[in-house]
């Protein structure tokens, strides 16, 4: 899948399109969002720690995470540039 894919998959869904940046040599500490999120790598890499899971995305890479899903995010000295796609918990039930 490529950015524009993403991105139209996304709007689909009901997401709204963000596009961001964690500076190199990040350690969020372990946290949780109140929404839906997708996210599509543009540059860098970024791990995502779920559990006692470990991943890493890299450019043309995407992943997701349901609303309130105990995560930490970490970026190395290359940081990480992404298109990010979020939607409330009340637009997916009007999704569904």
């Amino acid at each position: 899948m490529n950015r524009v894919e993403f991105e139209a998959d996304a709007r689909r869904e009901g997401y709204d399109i963000y596009e961001g940046e964690i500076k190199p040599n990040v350690h969020r500490e372990p946290h949780v969002h109140d929404w839906d999120a997708r996210l599509f790598v543009v540059d860098g890499s970024l791990t995502l720690v779920r559990g006692s899971g470990r991943e890493t995305f890299g450019p043309g890479d995407s992943c997701s995470l349901s609303a309130n899903t105990l995560h930490e995010e970490h970026t190395e000295a290359d940081g990480v540039r992404y298109v990010a796609a979020r939607r409330s918990v009340s637009q997916a039930s009007a999704a569904e």
